[in-house]
């Protein structure tokens, strides 16, 4: 299965799947566990491990780096 990484930031790894399906939301992994992150509204859908400061950072990303993340998104999923 094809997962494009978006990017990798202080050893947080943002990416989608590509059969993926609205709403745009992406996936964030590290050593500890895994989490899935909506885009609109930015929310945590689940957290399985992350540790919470991490969860922080990652959604600070992701309120940085939303548009991009928007874009990848159409871009990849030809929307």
């Amino acid at each position: 299965m094809i997962m494009p990484t978006l990017f990798i930031i202080f050893g947080l790894r943002f990416y989608f799947y590509a059969d993926e399906h609205l709403p745009i939301h992406v996936y964030i992994e590290n050593s500890d566990g895994r989490a899935k992150i909506n885009i609109e509204p930015i929310e945590v859908l689940y957290n399985k491990g992350i540790k919470s400061q991490d969860i922080k950072k990652a959604i600070r990303i992701v309120e940085t780096y939303r548009e991009e993340i928007i874009e990848k998104w159409n871009e990849f999923h030809g929307e």
